[in-house]
């Protein structure tokens, strides 16, 4: 007889310790599911963000192309002293928008602040004209443009010493 009830015994505790190896394995791949899934949802979120940004700097090399077409028709006009009215003047500003249109935005005047290296590039060092000019941009050489929110060109400026 103690026999029969050592072997029930035995099978018991073999049946519990098979139950709980499924429960550590079960728990294992739940574990192992979770932390798939996260994965997936990092990498989803991920490629979408890039996926916007790609569309947001796709038009970088033609706009980076089409600056120093801008640049050239600014100085044009200036040096013809061309009118709002005048043909250079109205294609200049018709580029301009459709490139705006696209992401394509000035930075702001930078003359008379302190030089600020995330946004100006300082290509000379000029004695100030006054005091108070000492250390702050004196002049723009070529504009600054961001496309989106990323600088495409930093402002090429002078600065006083």
């Amino acid at each position: 007889m103690t026999t029969k009830k050592s072997s029930k015994n035995k099978s018991a505790k073999t049946k519990v310790s098979k139950k709980n190896n499924f429960k550590k394995e079960l728990e294992i791949e739940k574990d192992k599911n979770l932390r798939l899934f996260a994965e997936f949802e990092n990498f989803r979120k991920r490629t979408a963000k890039e996926r916007l940004e790609l569309y947001s700097t796709a038009n970088k090399d033609v706009m980076l192309v089409l600056l120093p077409i801008l640049d050239n028709f600014e100085r044009s006009i200036k040096a013809n002293n061309y009118s709002e009215n005048d043909g250079p003047t109205l294609i200049y500003k018709q580029l301009k928008t459709e490139l705006e249109k696209k992401g394509l935005k000035e930075m702001e005047s930078p003359i008379g602040k302190e030089l600020d290296t995330d946004f100006h590039e300082a290509t000379a060092n000029v004695p100030a004209p006054k005091k108070n000019q000492k250390g702050k941009i004196i002049d723009v050489i070529e504009k600054g443009y961001f496309l989106g929110e990323k600088i495409i060109r930093y402002a090429k400026v002078v600065v006083g010493n």
